[in-house]
């Protein structure tokens, strides 16, 4: 392995825990959902848009992709807690 790759596979080691971690905390997220058809729709949807996009490799999208995944994880979380109170 050259020392020009090394940094690069480095950024992919790291954005792939980035993904890794998004997709946890959307799962657990997913587990708070009270109706069990809305909880496996989600579960559902989301293991499909992270299958739909696993083949990606430009930095740009997969930061996009990343930044929307959060965006909507925090949506979820508002929701949720809305629901609550």
């Amino acid at each position: 392995v050259s020392a020009g790759r090394l940094p690069c596979l480095l950024c992919q080691f790291l954005r792939r825990q980035q993904v890794l971690q998004l997709y946890r905390k959307i799962l657990r997220a997913i587990r708070e959902v009270p109706a069990e058809q809305d909880r496996r729709y989600l579960k559902d949807w989301a293991r499909e848009e992270f299958r739909r996009n696993k083949d990606a490799t430009e930095e740009d999208a997969i930061r996009m992709m990343i930044t929307q995944g959060n965006m909507q994880l925090q949506e979820l979380q508002r929701t949720l807690k809305l629901a609550k109170s």
